[in-house]
């Protein structure tokens, strides 16, 4: 009988010439690290930094403050009293000026997964809740103008014609717009395009630029987003929560935003790791967590989660578990969310700002039946896939586990000492982990 490939068992492996030898052991990745091909500039390269224009404040892209009217009615927004932060939900078009959306929720112009796919194949229809915000959005003559607008700006860049467009309906021309508010990919959008008191474009606002506190509400205001959707469609067995950082990274503009998408699947990655989370309850701890730290990887980590440098992924990657019992991160205490962000944010600002990378949440889907912690990764997307890839399904990382935490640990002390992240994060030597340091586990449970 045929046998499946089985790779090495153990994740790591050093060959006596220096090659560092990588196997992800929840999707049986093989990477390798080739001496010497790692020591390059990891910056997006470009021409000179280029004075900003002052009169374009809050107009750089469309996801600008000053332009949210080029993008769909928003979902929800966060605005900030000083200390304070409020969740403002379905904002009549009269009202979008009223107040400052340091984040908004915004429905995606350009669906991954369709208003139409749900209803189409499941029957779904959008709740209620959203039912009663179109009504009220298109009973508003500003309302109707915005949705009009931006439907005909997806439906220009579909390369329909206007005359297509003239010939429909005023109904049919609205039914277009379904997936502006009963929709499941969902945007993020954060206010700043460049850092405060930029003045060359060069100077774009990260998600390591913020403040600890400015993501943290960034991070709550994701997962409330994460549970609405969960809550809104009973079909969707999956959201996908990811952040594409750069153009080289995925994104479409240079302005940082997080997406969300709503899928009928678990998808592969949480297949795989379901798969070997079956026969191993425990897997987390023991080929993750356990073995960064027995191998001296992990970079950081505070009372409710840890960050390591992770191995056998395509690229560099910081990897960022939360310690909680719980699993899901809408079932995190705020405190538990606080300290996942602290982490991601760290990660954020000791990659830098002019490093491509992805933010990929990974966490329990509401239909399975086993641990699986809330973790999160954050990937430098430093090299391109090439030939050699392709052919032998070996990839190139330029990068090893332990030349990333070289990098990164330097960069968090400094930061920590000039109060750029939050003073809680214990880095390096300073940690205090534990095998089975993650509380997941029902065996290892004590609440």
């Amino acid at each position: 009988m045929l046998q499946p490939y089985a790779p090495h068992a153990d994740p790591l492996s050093t060959m006596a010439d220096g090659t560092v030898k990588q196997i992800n052991p929840f999707t049986g990745t093989e990477v390798w690290t080739v001496p010497g091909r790692g020591h390059r500039p990891l910056g997006v390269g470009g021409p000179e930094p280029s004075p900003l224009n002052p009169t374009h404040h809050g107009r750089y892209c469309a996801f600008c403050e000053a332009r949210c009217l080029e993008t769909p009615p928003e979902k929800a927004r966060l605005v900030r009293d000083g200390a304070s932060w409020s969740t403002l939900r379905r904002i009549d078009p009269e009202d979008i000026g009223a107040t400052v959306a340091e984040f908004r929720r915004i429905p995606n112009l350009f669906e991954i997964v369709s208003y139409g796919y749900w209803h189409h194949n499941y029957g779904y229809t959008m709740p209620p809740a959203a039912q009663e915000h179109r009504r009220r959005y298109l009973a508003s003559p500003a309302g109707r103008e915005h949705v009009l607008r931006v439907v005909h700006q997806r439906w220009s860049a579909s390369g329909r014609t206007d005359a297509a467009w003239d010939a429909l309906t005023l109904e049919e021309k609205l039914a277009e717009a379904a997936g502006f508010f009963g929709g499941g990919h969902d945007v993020i959008v954060a206010r700043r395009h460049y850092v405060e008191g930029a003045t060359h474009d060069h100077q774009l606002a990260s998600s390591g630029t913020m403040t600890p506190q400015e993501h943290a509400a960034y991070t709550s205001f994701t997962v409330e987003a994460l549970k609405d959707l969960y809550d809104a469609n009973r079909y969707a067995r999956y959201v996908a929560v990811f952040q594409n950082w750069l153009k080289p990274a995925g994104a479409s503009f240079d302005h940082l935003h997080k997406q969300l998408v709503a899928i009928d699947e678990r998808g592969v990655q949480t297949e795989l790791e379901v798969q070997r989370l079956r026969a191993n309850h425990n897997l987390y701890n023991e080929l993750a967590v356990d073995y960064a730290g027995y191998h001296n990887l992990v970079v950081a980590e505070n009372d409710y989660a840890i960050a390591f440098a992770g191995f056998g992924h395509r690229y560099p990657t910081l990897e960022i578990y939360s310690t909680s019992p719980r699993c899901r991160p809408w079932e995190h205490t705020p405190e538990e969310i606080q300290g996942m962000s602290d982490l991601i944010h760290a990660c954020h600002a000791a990659t830098g700002a002019a490093v491509p990378c992805n933010e990929e949440w990974h966490h329990q889907p509401p239909d399975l039946d086993l641990p699986m912690p809330w973790h999160v990764g954050v990937k430098w997307r430093v090299s391109t896939l090439a030939g050699f890839e392709g052919g032998t399904k070996i990839y190139l990382n330029t990068i090893d586990p332990w030349n990333l935490r070289d990098r990164v640990v330097p960069e968090l002390q400094r930061l920590r000492a000039q109060g750029a992240i939050a003073p809680s994060i214990r880095i390096a030597t300073e940690c205090r982990c534990r095998p089975n340091s993650l509380r997941y586990n029902p065996v290892l449970r004590t609440d």
